[in-house]
């Protein structure tokens, strides 16, 4: 398969008169201590000559598209988004089709878009990412009105989200998502008709279907290696396991990174339809939506500014994640030290 044309990075020009680039931080207030994270951002951008960040935290009402509308109409150039996936996710429904870029900073649980970043748990890793400057312009998803990064399923996946307590998922982080998946094993499959761009329609009995931006599962475990958050495709993948048996060697080729996997079908597309005939689980980024009986995906090229580690030519995101969680420590201890 021939790799896509990557997108350079951006070279921004509008920045305050001191050179500090602009910005502001969303964060879910649930996720962490605020006064500590305010604290330990504020003094990191000082040091890299940057202003003081504008701070908006999520409330259960509006879990961060209105904060992240107002840093924008305040002319912010990089928005620091800390929550789970939902938060992310209310983030770059607002941030899609803008100039702004988003940096992922670690909070919550189970984040999907930072492991396929290769982002780093430190809070400094994820400062250093956006003062390096390095951006990269992503694809995105489309469901209705909301868009997703990395990755929108219907059925089994869905499940095993649903299954999964916050409780869990506080205690013990991603591994929680293995408890509520070995609940859902032994499920019957669902009937679908799958509709790829304008090929003719598939009929399968699958456990779960799978659109991605990017390949990477919780855990850091890689579905579809061929998944590029920037070639103006999405992946499709169809599981059609029906056995515990059937699971054990479909995840064994997986983790082994073989280039057949037993019981999954992977396509290529740019809009899909996924059909049923009842109503079944759905979920986007990791955050459930309503059941439908259907899930309709297109792809949205070149939409979201992403702050990533250099070099942001690489295939792969999580190329230069050990480095750049490096240099982070070296820039906090250099803020400790003053």
């Amino acid at each position: 398969m021939m790799c896509c044309t990557l997108t350079p990075v951006r070279q921004r020009s509008d920045t305050t008169g001191d050179g500090g680039v602009r910005s502001a931080v969303v964060v879910n207030p649930t996720k962490v201590d605020v006064q500590q994270l305010r604290r330990t951002v504020t003094s990191t951008l000082a040091e890299a000559g940057w202003p003081e960040p504008l701070w908006y935290e999520t409330t259960v009402q509006d879990p961060g598209q209105g904060q992240t509308r107002q840093a924008i109409e305040a002319g912010v150039e990089v928005v620091f988004v800390c929550g789970g996936d939902g938060t992310i996710l209310s983030c770059v429904n607002a941030l899609v089709g803008t100039d702004v870029a988003m940096a992922v900073l670690p909070g919550g649980t189970g984040n999907l878009l930072a492991a396929n970043l290769g982002l780093s748990t430190e809070l400094a890793a994820g400062l250093e990412v956006a003062i390096e400057r390095g951006r990269r312009l992503l694809d995105v998803g489309v469901v209705h009105d909301q868009v997703f990064t990395v990755m929108a399923g219907m059925g089994f996946d869905a499940q095993m989200l649903a299954a999964t307590s916050e409780t869990s998922k506080a205690r013990i982080g991603w591994p929680a998502y293995l408890m509520g998946a070995v609940r859902h094993l032994r499920d019957r499959p669902m009937r679908v008709q799958i509709r790829i761009d304008d090929r003719p329609p598939l009929r399968r009995r699958a456990r779960t279907v799978l659109v991605a931006n990017v390949g990477r599962l919780q855990g850091g475990v890689r579905l579809l290696a061929d998944a590029e958050p920037d070639d103006g495709y999405l992946d499709v993948a169809i599981l059609t396991p029906r056995t515990v048996g059937h699971w054990a060697v479909l995840i064994w080729a997986v983790l082994a990174r073989r280039e057949r996997v037993p019981r999954m079908e992977v396509f290529r597309c740019r809009r899909v339809q996924i059909t049923s005939a009842r109503k079944q689980p759905r979920q986007l980024d990791g955050d459930l939506i309503a059941p439908d009986r259907s899930l309709r995906v297109h792809v949205r090229p070149q939409a979201l500014w992403l702050c990533v580690p250099r070099p942001v030519e690489a295939p792969d995101l999580t190329m230069d994640a050990t480095a750049v969680t490096e240099r982070g420590a070296r820039r906090a201890e250099r803020v400790g030290g003053e």
